[in-house]
């Protein structure tokens, strides 16, 4: 097999490839994509992470094969929650916003999808695209995490900056939700 393919995904930096973005990389047929790809996983060019998702190696970026499986997608919820210290719980599962729900598991790795509607997914207010995949900002995934839940515990709203808040709350077009909103600001208040 010709080499050329193989460093065409190792010069990217992308860790993660889909079916797809193979195919396009390489501008070839299907069929020929689809023998490189065997003959790349048996040589250990490529790893398979699931049906149709590829990596370099096993050290691949957790994050950007989560935005992969269902595209488009972004890191929210407790994910990042937890990482601006707004919860405390520590969740092993990557919780991701979706146009669909769903548990996934993918190389040991659990994967949660939560379903926003298409208007919501798709604006772009509060979330940060990085290299190779997009995350919501603490208050976007608080929002996120409001909008999808009634009733919800958090452990520390201090990080939350409510002037973007108030921003980006706008897009959900719910106006229960801006009223659990309050409530969590009032909370903060007292």
């Amino acid at each position: 097999m010709e080499k050329g393919f193989l460093k065409a995904i190792l010069r990217s930096e992308q860790t993660v490839f889909t079916f797809k973005e193979l195919l396009l990389t390489w501008n070839v047929d299907a069929g020929i994509a689809r023998r490189r790809i065997s003959y790349y996983l048996k040589t250990g060019g490529l790893y398979a992470v699931r049906r149709g998702i590829y990596a370099k190696d096993r050290n691949y970026d957790r994050f950007e094969l989560a935005v992969r499986i269902y595209t488009p997608a972004y890191i929210s919820f407790e994910t990042v929650l937890g990482s601006a210290g707004i919860t405390f719980q520590y969740y092993n599962q990557v919780f991701v916003a979706s146009y669909q729900s769903d548990e996934i598991t993918a190389d040991g790795q659990s994967f949660i999808f939560r379903r926003l509607k298409s208007p919501v997914l798709l604006a772009s207010s509060g979330v940060e695209n990085r290299q190779r995949y997009a995350i919501a900002t603490p208050e976007r995934a608080f929002l996120d995490v409001v909008y999808l839940n009634k009733e919800y515990h958090f452990d520390n709203l201090s990080p939350i900056n409510w002037d973007t808040v108030n921003e980006i709350a706008p897009i959900y077009e719910n106006r229960q939700f801006n009223d659990r909103i309050n409530k969590y600001y009032r909370s903060t208040k007292e």
